[in-house]
């Protein structure tokens, strides 16, 4: 998984610069940081409604299509402030060996919740 993430990023740094009319990424950077977090939250609403519809039906392929959206574009975001992927996986990797509640409450004083 890493390997898909890692050309990922390498991806999205490339085009970063890219002319506006060269990918959809380019387009976005172009556009800035305010255009790319509404992709982000467009996507995480059909995330939602995905998940609660995959629930009823139990058929999750539509979920995992709006996942994956709310997951590129979210490193879009990332890539336009100057990170790559790797920073979430280390993240998520410095996690592994605390609880859930251990990690809100080493949070600086961003309302643990």
């Amino acid at each position: 998984m890493n390997d898909v993430l890692t050309q990922l990023g390498d991806i999205l740094e490339a085009r970063k610069d890219a002319a506006a009319d060269s990918s959809y990424v380019a387009s976005l950077h172009a556009k800035g940081l305010n255009k790319i977090l509404e992709k982000v939250g467009e996507e995480a609403t059909e995330s939602i409604l995905a998940a609660k519809d995959a629930q009823s039906s139990g058929d999750n392929k539509d979920v995992i299509y709006e996942v994956a959206d709310l997951w590129f574009h979210s490193l879009v975001a990332l890539s336009h402030l100057g990170e790559r992927p790797e920073a979430v996986v280390n993240e998520l990797a410095r996690r592994f060996d605390m609880s859930g509640l251990e990690e809100k409450a080493s949070r600086p004083n961003k309302d643990n919740g």
